[in-house]
């Protein structure tokens, strides 16, 4: 299955999924970067424009997809986005990279009804898939017809995961059976992920906006990296390399998991930032030489608390700040400022072409008194 090089018909305009789905590269990234000068005005002559893809990378990139999945009796399976109470399938769409169109068409195919498993969702990470079901447990034998046809789809893994309150949230703790492959994969860097690792859509633009972070907080011997919301260990593995001693703290186990093996010379927490300051603290204050940090939050932005003893206390020497939310980071940049801090540049990446989200990286650094 080709990755498509424009939009098809079939791209409904009901489908809530790529709102700048009719807009061409260039008109998308003008409206990124004026949404980022007015969101980020403060800092705005400091912002640098809008680092993109590939053309041929606009499409066909995502491999890392949370789809709802729907039975109907005339129709049979469905997978897609949610628009109030009414599902979007989008089977096709050309967002998604042939693996993960392939897999969605075989669970069509051949997925036994929602009488016998009753599928709420389909997660996609990378080669990893999982089938969310709303029950305590279901036959994986029914899943038989599925699992002969995977090896072609490219997919390494299959897991069926008994949720049977899936929705709010999308994972349990329990009710994890992996059905099919390994359980591990390796992404475009080398790095191990399992099925719930949350992984940047676009790889080139993810290892380039972790170069910035590098050239940035120049790692190395007798430089000491704070890496907050640190994930399975892109990061870590980026401070470590360079000769640095790194601390992180992740609150997904899975993640956690993973360092170990990504980032092996990493130390990890696992946790909330707010739950292991105390333990951030105390390595911290036992670190010789300069101390930096990188901190890498969800939409939510940093905690209060975490901005509190970053700006107030621990007070890094540089911070890079990757955000994708533009304002909870300019919330927290004006904390950081009002702290004694200087916003030096703002690094911008397309990781999601078509939408209209964008993310940035802020660099910081300590204002000398």
């Amino acid at each position: 299955m080709s990755v498509p090089d424009s939009l098809p018909p079939g791209c409904e305009p009901v489908c809530h999924g790529c709102r700048h789905r009719q807009l061409d590269a260039s008109a998308s990234l003008a409206q990124k970067a004026s949404y980022l000068a007015r969101v980020l005005g403060p800092w705005a002559d400091r912002i640098a424009p809008v680092a993109s893809p590939a053309p041929t990378r606009r499409l066909g990139y995502r491999d890392r997809v949370t789809l709802t999945a729907g039975w109907d009796l005339q129709l049979g399976w469905r997978f897609g986005l949610m628009r109030r109470d009414e599902l979007i399938p989008i089977h096709d769409c050309p967002v998604h990279t042939p693996r993960v169109r392939a897999l969605v068409h075989l669970l069509v195919e051949r997925l036994p009804p929602a009488t016998e498993l009753p599928v709420a969702y389909l997660h996609v990470c990378g080669a990893q898939a999982t089938l969310i079901v709303k029950s305590h447990r279901t036959d994986a034998a029914l899943l038989d017809p599925v699992l002969e046809g995977l090896a072609a789809t490219g997919l390494e893994g299959l897991w069926l995961h008994h949720h049977p309150s899936a929705g709010r949230k999308l994972f349990a703790r329990s009710g994890w059976n992996l059905v099919w492959g390994s359980a591990r994969s390796r992404d475009a860097h080398g790095l191990l992920h399992g099925p719930t690792a949350f992984a940047q859509a676009l790889p080139e633009l993810h290892h380039a906006s972790l170069e910035a972070a590098v050239a940035h907080l120049r790692p190395g011997p007798g430089v000491a990296v704070l890496d907050l919301y640190c994930g399975y260990g892109a990061s870590l593995r980026a401070w470590t390399a360079a000769g640095s001693a790194a601390l992180g703290v992740e609150l997904s186990g899975e993640a956690v998991e993973l360092c170990s093996e990504n980032a092996p010379h990493a130390t990890v927490l696992r946790g909330t930032c707010v739950q292991r300051m105390p333990q951030a603290r105390t390595w911290w204050n036992a670190q010789e030489g300069e101390r930096v940090a990188y901190v890498n939050p969800p939409r939510s932005g940093l905690e209060p608390e975490v901005v509190s003893a970053l700006a107030g206390e621990l007070r890094p020497a540089r911070l890079a700040y990757l955000s994708c939310s533009a304002g909870t980071l300019s919330r927290d940049l004006a904390a950081f400022c009002d702290a004694g801090y200087v916003v030096s540049a703002i690094l911008p990446f397309d990781f999601f072409p078509l939408t209209h989200h964008v993310e940035a990286l802020a660099q910081l650094e300590r204002a000398v008194s």
